[in-house]
């Protein structure tokens, strides 16, 4: 996108932002479909659009580290040492809220979860916006998260009052969320940041925290495909591809390696790397989605790094066909 169509993009977000409609707009992670965060109707647009449960809360998004005062208080010195190490990027810190903040986006908690997006776009937009902007994935509650602005328009359709394209997602998966509300830092979601990347600032390797209330992505069955997500381990992929077609199913199995597979299934190709993994995953999906296969089989990869998000996707992804 040039500078031009760039500054035109962004005027046009702002302005819709400001009438209180809502914004597909791209970041480094998903697209998210934003809204005003201080206007209670638009943000309303945004629960009714996804069919979004009211106790899921919502990630604003910041264009300035300077604004998070306003949306959190309390804020221990270790949160502006993670927000200056990896802000602007998939961080979301997990915060105690001020009073004023609007219920309707923490889902009635005492935390709020706060970032500043990496992407250009997003980051032109919410400076020239000059104020927070809830932004969670683009689409229905529990499904695929977009990646590309089709995936946008596909799913929500006239819901979007603007999808603003901005190329693709280069991460490809959600932020993770640290969780600085509690005494000690945990992870409350595992994302595009790794647990190994934040202990280089926190000391330590941060663990998976138990969450007693909700936060963004935390549902059970979530990120799913519109076709059934089965996992098994590696070596038995095979050997469940030609179960499932015994039982005249129509597979497609992902792999990074070619197999030996009957004839009513088919063999895709997927990165072992998991950063291109990452990058691709939820494209993939969505793209294997429109093919009508009956089952979509694969394997976890190795939960390390990117690797422990991932797992987490297909795992919530597979519990949707259960």
């Amino acid at each position: 996108m040039d500078e031009k169509a760039l500054h035109g993009a962004v005027e046009k977000a702002v302005e819709v932002l400001k009438q209180g409609g809502l914004v597909a707009l791209p970041t480094e992670t998903v697209y998210g479909l934003a809204a005003d965060a201080l206007n209670s109707e638009a943000v309303a647009k945004v629960f009714a659009a996804k069919a979004r449960p009211h106790k899921h809360p919502l990630i604003v998004h910041l264009g300035s580290m300077e604004e998070l005062s306003q949306w959190a208080h309390n804020i221990p010195e270790l949160a502006w040492k993670l927000a200056k190490q990896f802000w602007p990027g998939p961080l979301t810190l997990l915060l105690q809220r001020r009073p004023e903040v609007p219920e309707a986006i923490v889902g009635g908690q005492k935390t709020i979860a706060l970032r500043i997006p990496s992407h250009p776009v997003a980051l032109a937009v919410l400076k020239a916006f000059k104020s927070g902007v809830v932004a969670p994935s683009a689409n229905s509650f529990g499904h695929l998260s977009p990646t590309l602005a089709e995936h946008v328009r596909q799913g929500l359709k006239e819901k979007v009052d603007w999808v603003l394209d901005g190329g693709p997602c280069c991460i490809g998966i959600e932020s993770t969320i640290v969780d600085l509300s509690r005494e000690r830092p945990s992870i409350a979601r595992p994302g595009g940041l790794s647990a190994e990347a934040l202990a280089q600032v926190l000391g330590f390797l941060p663990e998976r925290g138990i969450n007693a209330q909700p936060v963004p992505g935390s549902a059970h069955a979530h990120y799913a495909p519109q076709t059934r997500l089965v996992l098994a381990k590696p070596e038995a992929l095979e050997s469940c591809a030609t179960q499932l077609c015994a039982e005249g199913k129509r597979v497609a199995v992902l792999h990074p390696q070619k197999m030996a597979l009957p004839e009513n299934a088919q063999w895709v190709c997927i990165p072992e790397d998991l950063p291109q993994l990452a990058h691709r995953l939820y494209a993939v999906l969505h793209e294997l989605d429109k093919q009508r296969f009956d089952v979509l089989l694969t394997s976890l990869p190795q939960a390390d790094g990117l690797g422990s998000a991932l797992c987490d996707r297909l795992v919530r992804a597979a519990n949707a066909s259960l």
